[in-house]
């Protein structure tokens, strides 16, 4: 009998190897590989199904369909879903351990009620504990059936006797199927529980949405290919020690991407934020050093969120910096051009920079206010509670202009907000008349000119 051949897998990104290797190539992680048997599942009809012969036809001659969608019930959801789930479609739900994941998805079973029967299969918890957090959550659907089954082809039996219009699968990473010689949560089974399920939504027409875990980088645990078999990647993101959680859309076939919505956790479930920016600024002390209020872009939606830092006289040879909510690299350019291009010397100061309400922001529109900030902090002079600083600064200090500035400007006015600094080729550039004070700055001299004065 010939020997059965095996690989080496990343159990991190999926890369595979003939040989074992310490070091990923793909992912950069240590200590990640394992062996695994190759199975030839070329044969096998009830994984594969029959094989149906196609051929190529005109692009022109397909007659399109219109997307049909289920609203959730869940405004932010269907904000970020683009609408709502569509029919067939497979949804992949992704976040931290204890971040609201399954809550969210069991709010959605209830709240969908009368679209049809949901399945909800998982491998993580009881019928029981399931049941305790169904009363915790005030659920009450009668439509909603439960399975505590970890193998795939006891699922399939079961969609296949229910006929759900839902399917939820929690975890992924629990699931495993026969015909893998791997534990369930390897690369090869969420490979191929995946493939299995993708196959069945779309066979019979089967919404279906699967949570899975997260890795210490954040991403979706198994290999990336994950991520490009399913339709919509959803991930919810929160501080541990915040109550506010953001559900972004990631990848959408159905919508846009990068699409959010806002949630708070409480005992009640995953409570609704319709309007995020007045809750982020609600708890601002009055006119505070080191404090102020920038307009971020997340997806189509404005928010206005308060930047707060905190310089101080170093007591070690190195300065420190810390940021929190902000890429600190970006904070440690932004410093260097205070120090080169405003004269001002941090060079002996340490910087704290957070993000209030535990908020991460990528998008440079707010670099002119983590300038400011730190400014305000240093020569310890408050800035204005009703300005709002917008800008993406360059290396020689100039103030770039940023996208959807008319949709921020709008934000700040509905808030009540009086002033707002933006760069001047956007000012030059806006069509609508604003109540409030718009402040055009070329560079960041003329900025920090304004607050200080």
């Amino acid at each position: 009998m010939a020997k059965a051949k095996t690989i080496f897998v990343c159990s991190n990104c999926g890369y595979e190897s003939a040989k074992w290797i310490g070091k990923c190539p793909a992912c950069n992680e240590w200590n990640t590989f394992y062996e695994e048997k190759v199975v030839n599942t070329s044969n096998v009809s009830n994984s594969r199904g029959n094989k149906v012969k196609t051929t190529p036809r005109k692009l022109n001659d397909v007659k399109g369909i219109e997307m049909a969608r289920i609203s959730t019930g869940i405004g932010e959801l269907d904000r970020v879903l683009g609408g709502g789930l569509v029919k067939g479609s497979l949804v992949l739900v992704g976040g931290e351990p204890g971040i609201g994941k399954s809550t969210l998805i069991l709010e959605l079973c209830d709240k969908i009620n009368g679209e049809g029967r949901v399945l909800y299969v998982s491998g993580e918890e009881s019928a029981e504990q399931v049941k305790i957090r169904a009363d915790r959550l005030n659920i009450n659907n009668d439509d909603i059936i439960f399975l505590g089954e970890t193998n795939i082809d006891v699922i399939q039996e079961a969609i296949s006797e229910e006929n759900p219009k839902l399917v939820i699968i929690d975890s992924i990473q629990t699931m495993y199927s026969e015909e893998i010689t791997s534990a369930a949560g390897t690369v090869s089974q969420v490979r191929e529980i995946t493939a299995r399920i993708m196959r069945m939504c779309k066979d019979n027409g089967i919404t279906t949405i699967i949570i899975g875990h997260v890795t210490k980088d954040g991403n979706i645990a198994g290999p990336r290919v994950l991520e490009h078999m399913v339709d919509t990647v959803l991930y919810i993101e929160g501080e541990r020690y915040f109550s506010y959680r953001i559900l972004r859309s990631v990848k959408n076939r159905f919508g846009s991407t990068n699409e959010v919505g806002m949630f708070e956790m409480k005992n009640e479930g995953m409570v609704e934020i319709t309007n995020p920016s007045s809750i982020l600024i609600s708890d601002r002390s009055d006119n505070p050093a080191g404090s102020v209020i920038v307009a971020s872009i997340e997806g189509t939606r404005p928010l206005l969120i308060e930047l707060q830092a905190l310089t101080t006289p170093s007591v070690f040879g190195i300065p420190k910096r810390t940021a929190n909510g902000i890429d600190y690299n970006r904070l440690a350019v932004l410093i260097a051009v205070i120090e080169k291009r405003a004269g001002m010397a941090l060079g002996g100061q340490d910087v704290y920079l957070n993000v209030v309400s535990g908020i991460k922001i990528a998008e440079p529109a707010v670099d002119l206010g983590i300038i400011l900030a730190c400014v305000s902090s240093y020569k310890n002079i408050g800035i204005s509670q009703e300005l709002v600083a917008i800008g993406e600064v360059g290396l020689t200090g100039e103030v770039r202009a940023v996208n959807m500035i008319e949709k921020r400007i709008k934000e700040a006015e509905r808030l009540g907000f009086k002033k707002c600094i933006i760069p001047e080729s956007n000012k030059k550039l806006l069509k609508d008349e604003f109540k409030l004070d718009i402040i055009g700055v070329k560079n960041v001299n003329e900025a920090i000119k304004y607050i200080l004065k």
